[in-house]
């Protein structure tokens, strides 16, 4: 093997890493914002709020992330575009943080409702008891509570976007498993591309988990 190639490659593979991170990190952040507003809206009594949550939640959830990756970047986002502006549709990178942006958010959105869930209804009855409206109740009593519950499945989520995040790479978006897709089919290298992606993919997920059981231990002292 001639580890040699990596290290000629290396601006590649750290740009790859940082993309990488920054997909993810994006994709998790709007996923939170996009899977608390569907997860209410999932708990809602309201049909005209509840089925179009059930309807987001179903199809992100019920397909895969490499076809809403290739509909969002090929036909979604240039269809859009073209509705406003004559001008070339935005690049991969920003295909990317949308299709992982609302991937994340049907996935979120069911640990939201299933956080909300897990607290007792007496919780919200002794709130209401002292004068909160239910959105009161849920801002300050309901979800600090779930938050706590919901740390593990989202220290998953975070992890299983990091490697779905590869994916991107059909779209040739700038992140780590392009890189070594990218690195192998220039110098054949394969063994020593693919390895190298694997292995700093390793890393970065053992980072995430030591992260999340640091975030477990110091929410269950509080």
């Amino acid at each position: 093997m001639d580890w040699g190639v990596i290290y000629e490659y290396r601006e590649m593979f750290i740009r790859g890493v940082g993309y990488t991170i920054l997909f993810t990190s994006v994709g998790v952040f709007m996923g939170t914002i996009l899977g608390l507003i569907f997860g209410l809206g999932r708990l809602s009594k309201n049909p005209l709020v509840r089925w179009p949550s059930v309807a987001y939640i179903t199809v992100f959830r019920g397909t895969p992330l490499f076809v809403q990756i290739l509909l969002i970047h090929f036909a979604a986002i240039p269809e859009i575009w073209g509705l406003f502006s004559e001008g070339e549709p935005p690049s991969a990178v920003f295909s990317g943080f949308v299709a992982l942006s609302l991937n994340a958010g049907a996935y979120i959105a069911e640990i939201f409702r299933a956080g909300i869930q897990s607290i007792d209804r007496g919780q919200l009855e002794a709130a209401r008891s002292l004068g909160m409206d239910n959105g009161q109740a849920m801002r300050f009593v309901i979800l600090p509570q779930a938050f706590k519950r919901m740390i593990p499945p989202l220290g998953n989520e975070f992890i299983a976007l990091l490697k779905d995040s590869s994916l991107l790479a059909v779209i040739a978006a700038p992140e780590l498993a392009y890189a070594g897709y990218a690195t192998a089919k220039s110098t054949f290298a394969r063994w020593e591309s693919y390895l190298t992606m694997a292995i700093v993919y390793l890393m970065l997920t053992l980072i995430i988990s030591r992260f999340v059981a640091y975030l477990e231990k110091r929410f269950a002292t509080e």
